[in-house]
């Protein structure tokens, strides 16, 4: 392709660089655009540049345009993530928010396991390019059934849109009692704090103005960054053992129906925040465990590596879920873009951290497993989310995850001082 060869060879990861740039910037763009504009609007548009773009770079005469289309491809994928998490999370009830939002994931599994099939059959990549970009011009023409959150549409003044919105998922639902018991009247009570709320402006300074909003922001920060930073460290560690790049691909989506399974029994019983930690924990007791095993057992430090990209593809699992419902409706686009910009940062700098082989073998992996350590602890310092209704509100955050760290806190503190008593018992003091 074009000829990168020797000197040129670097230019090969270039574009995947330049693409995940792409990721970053949608991430960024898009999520305080739907927070404007809407969430069907902001997907459905990403589809289209999505089915546009990447089918355009099929047929890119030089490498430059194959970079240009790359990066409007790679922020258009940014778009339909952000947005489909967010319609899933403001459309589904909450008793069975986890179960969809964990079940959805797996058609990412599917495709990854898929890929490997396609690419195998068709070996070119401008073919490659056109089978899996085009089938977007059919998702972009079924997205405008799609229905408008109408969380969103209240919040933005449109009470009814919203309520229209209602209307026909209660019939699609076979729900037509509720028709006639949700009206504009009642829509506008239930939610008139937030009404009264959703006439602020709001801007990405809003996630760490407030207390508790500063807390979540900064603890995500780590949680996506290092959830992105070991998934792709991984990845790149299983990418030295010399095994067949279609099989590999299998091999990577396999690991995810076992590992997202386990991920949606501890969501379901032991809350988001205990599986959030534990994942991330286990990814990094499986890098350090890495680098203890002989480089000639191949099969077994694979074995890990794969198990420990397990534990991140849960991880993320979590995360998505997690993230919607911890923001506020009336941010959460613009909170989801935010975090999620970290998971690309994390996924640009983990190549970058393959230099530090040249100084010690096993630092790149000491790295990775410590930024996994990092963000697990960090983890555990964000509220429980399980079967607590979405906040639409900055206010609403505030109100109801303030006392609960208070306490979580004042617990912490409690167990360390206790701790500290048997430590000098102990001893004899």
């Amino acid at each position: 392709m074009w000829d990168l060869v020797c000197r040129l060879r670097p230019l090969k990861q270039m574009s995947q660089t330049i693409y995940m740039g792409g990721v970053l910037t949608g991430a960024i763009i898009f999520g305080g655009l739907s927070d404007r504009f809407g969430r069907k609007m902001l997907l459905t548009w990403s589809y289209f540049q999505l089915a546009v773009l990447g089918t355009f770079t099929a047929f890119s005469p030089s490498y430059l345009a194959y970079c240009t289309f790359r990066f409007f491809t790679g922020m258009a994928v940014s778009g339909v993530i952000l947005n489909t998490v967010s319609l899933k999370v403001e459309w589904i009830p909450t008793k069975t928010r986890t179960l969809v939002g964990s079940l959805s994931s797996f058609f990412f599994t599917f495709g990854q396991m898929i890929l490997a099939g396609v690419a195998y059959s068709l070996k070119d990549w401008r073919k490659l390019h056109l089978a899996v970009c085009s089938p977007f011009f059919i998702t972009f023409l079924y997205s405008w059934w799609f229905s408008e959150s109408a969380r969103w549409l209240v919040l933005n003044g449109r009470s009814g849109e919203a309520l229209q919105q209602l209307h026909r998922v209660a019939r699609i639902n076979g729900k037509h009692e509720v028709v006639e018991k949700i009206t504009l009247e009642v829509l506008q009570s239930h939610m008139q704090k937030e009404i009264q709320s959703s006439k602020m402006v709001f801007t990405a300074y809003d996630l760490l103005r407030t207390p508790v909003m500063r807390r979540i922001s900064l603890c995500l920060i780590a949680v996506w960054f290092s959830t992105s930073f070991a998934y792709y460290g991984l990845a790149m560690d299983l990418q030295k053992f010399g095994v067949n790049i279609y099989l590999m691909q299998v091999i990577f989506g396999a690991v995810d129906i076992p590992a997202k399974l386990v991920a949606l029994v501890m969501l379901s019983f032991l809350g988001r925040r205990l599986t959030q930690g534990t994942c991330l924990l286990a990814s990094a007791f499986v890098i350090f465990i890495n680098i203890f095993i002989p480089k000639d057992m191949q099969i077994l430090r694979t074995m890990l590596a794969v198990l420990g990209k397990g534990f991140t593809s849960a991880s993320f699992t979590c995360v998505y879920l997690f993230t919607g419902e911890l923001y506020p409706t009336v941010i959460r686009q613009t909170g989801m873009g935010f975090a999620s910009t970290m998971a690309r940062i994390g996924s640009m700098a983990a190549p970058a951290v393959l230099i530090l082989d040249d100084v010690f073998p096993a630092l790149p992996s000491i790295v990775y497993g410590a930024a996994a350590i990092i963000a697990g602890v960090t983890a555990f310092l964000l509220p429980e989310t399980l079967n607590v209704p979405l906040p639409d509100t900055i206010t609403d955050v505030e109100e109801k995850w303030s006392k609960k760290l208070s306490r979580f806190q004042e617990q912490v503190q409690r167990e360390a001082m206790a701790l500290d008593t048997l430590g000098q018992t102990c001893r004899g003091t």
